[in-house]
């Protein structure tokens, strides 16, 4: 049937998600979920949402949540945008914001959903490597620009950029939007979000999804001038006016209101990453410095694509792209510490065989 596709659709290369295998006992750490799970607020919330109410419409405008999220990052909520998960965020920042006659720029090695939206809006891009320690050179991106995204922590390096270097970005080009995508950054890096007071062509996108262990619920939100949310407002609502259900908007309002819930499982998964370098590093490997839930990390003496299978033939999911720089690279999700444990014993036996 692809004679009835639109010649976009013949030209698009989907991007591709982790894989989500049904696999008796298999430990997943492929696609950076949270291995604590979501704060039991939250829950009893999206419990509490399976009325008659869901007849209604949920608020198109989220309100209650965009005050939420508003006051917890001393924000006014005409700064705050929400959508069904950051990705979809994202979507609109690149239809509403980043396309325009001067090329888009981010790294040569970044969350693979960029250049997927590039194509899909018909947005000119330029990809600037990243230096030999694949951290980004702000003097780099010290050229003709229409617009800039950047994950910070970068994905799938785990690599942060000092806050110190967003800014001076932020001077470098104080004509053309600059988009922080912080999926990770409640991981151990600096926010952005300090500097939007001072910069109007600033917009942070953050989610829900990974430090709030709310993935399945998609929940993502944007910070920024109240005149870049209003670009994004008129995207959405000539998209879709409901993008977050009642359960979604209750959920992520007491995600945040758990304050005390949210630090303790940093303060784990973060603990468990530093003993999970420590003890990869005892195995041989070298890993970026990480500020975010995974490491990335690759073994000198052994290819990546073999000890992907040969995890995976143990049921242990790690991700890994076939890409130049980055092929022997292992990209893992900080589990839980049994399923570190697990990982560890794995890899120890794979290497001494």
């Amino acid at each position: 049937m692809s004679r009835l596709w639109s010649d976009l659709t013949h030209t698009l290369s989907p991007y591709v998600p982790g894989e989500q295998p049904r696999i008796p006992g298999l430990i997943k750490l492929n696609t950076n979920e949270s291995p604590l799970g979501p704060s039991p607020k939250a829950l009893a919330a999206i419990a509490g949402q399976a009325t008659g109410d869901l007849r209604l419409y949920p608020d198109p405008e989220a309100t209650e949540l965009r005050q939420v999220l508003a006051a917890y990052h001393g924000l006014d909520p005409a700064c705050v945008f929400v959508g069904n998960g950051s990705d979809e965020v994202l979507a609109h920042a690149f239809a509403a914001l980043l396309k325009h006659d001067a090329p888009l720029l981010f790294p040569d090695i970044s969350y693979s959903f960029y250049p997927v939206y590039c194509r899909l809006y018909g947005i000119e891009a330029q990809t600037i490597p990243l230096d030999e320690a694949f951290s980004v050179r702000v003097a780099d991106y010290r050229r003709r620009a229409g617009a800039i995204i950047l994950p910070n922590p970068n994905a799938p390096t785990g690599v942060a950029l000092p806050l110190a270097d967003i800014e001076t970005l932020l001077a470098d080009h104080p004509n053309a939007p600059v988009v922080i995508d912080e999926a990770y950054v409640d991981f151990g890096a600096d926010t952005a979000i300090p500097l939007i007071a001072a910069h109007d062509n600033l917009l942070v996108v953050r989610t829900f999804s990974k430090s709030r262990a709310l993935a399945g619920l998609r929940v993502g939100y944007a910070l920024g001038h109240p005149s870049l949310i209003a670009a994004l407002t008129r995207v959405k609502d000539s998209f879709n006016s409901y993008p977050l259900g009642r359960p979604a908007q209750a959920g992520a309002i007491a995600s945040v209101q758990d304050e005390a819930w949210f630090r303790e499982t940093l303060a784990t998964i973060t603990a468990t990453r530093a003993r999970m370098v420590e003890d990869l590093t005892a195995l041989g490997f070298e890993t970026l410095p990480s500020r975010a839930n995974f490491v990335f990390t690759r073994h000198l003496q052994h290819s990546g694509a073999a000890l992907a299978a040969a995890l995976r033939e143990r049921a242990i999911l790690v991700r890994r792209w076939d890409a130049p720089r980055i092929g022997d690279y292992l990209r893992i999700t900080v589990g839980t510490g049994e399923q570190t444990d697990s990982l560890l014993a794995a890899l120890s036996e794979i290497l001494n065989a």
